[in-house]
């Protein structure tokens, strides 16, 4: 089976490299060089997540950051392109589990940054293991949204989180993918039902 948390890496870093250190991200406020560190922070600094958990050492992380951002970009880019074998996110045995939907997704996010872009054609097993991860995550936004809905992914059986959904959501799984995962704006999917509701959904915090 196609391992795709690689080849979404790959791809990824690619554009990375094309786009140059300065271009925009669907991430607010980060550019290129902002969203490649991050990555290259994630997997080699586990340290950098303390702020997660304590908040007063909450601006250790973006310190860490910073200082991976500083690196030359070329040299950044290839340290996304190969994660060390050692950490805790990016390992060969739990690689594909952690890295498809994040490598999918931040690709993405440098896709649309620039604001012209079409959806990709996805293989329909990338598509089946996206979904298992939008399911989880779509849920546990429309649970803190207070929102029940019917979501209708192209190919595959709906799901819904409640016995009277509100609203429908619509699309193929790589746009419920970017939508769920809060970047609503840039997804082509249709939100059909209350106004309000759809509102609140198109608008509200949706992710990790």
């Amino acid at each position: 089976m196609t391992n795709y948390a690689r080849t979404e890496r790959e791809a990824l870093a690619d554009l990375l490299l094309s786009e140059g250190p300065d271009a925009p991200t669907l991430c607010t406020g980060w550019t290129t060089r902002d969203l490649a560190a991050h990555l290259v922070v994630r997997e080699r600094r586990p340290d950098s997540a303390v702020g997660l958990l304590i908040r007063p050492l909450a601006g250790h992380g973006e310190k860490v950051r910073l200082a991976r951002a500083a690196l030359p970009y070329q040299e950044l880019i290839g340290q996304v392109r190969n994660p060390p074998v050692w950490s805790p996110v990016s390992n060969p045995l739990v690689d594909p589990l952690a890295n498809t939907m994040e490598m999918f997704i931040h690709h993405e996010d440098v896709r649309r940054g620039g604001g012209t872009w079409e959806p990709r054609a996805l293989p329909r097993d990338l598509e089946a293991v996206l979904w298992r991860n939008v399911k989880l995550i779509a849920k546990a936004g429309l649970r803190r949204l207070g929102v029940t809905a019917e979501i209708e992914p192209t190919g595959f059986p709906a799901i819904r989180n409640g016995a009277e959904p509100r609203v429908r959501v619509t699309g193929d799984v790589g746009e419920l993918a970017v939508f769920f995962f809060g970047r609503q704006r840039a997804a082509r999917v249709a939100v059909d039902g209350d106004p309000q509701i759809a509102e609140r959904l198109r608008t509200g915090r949706l992710g990790v």
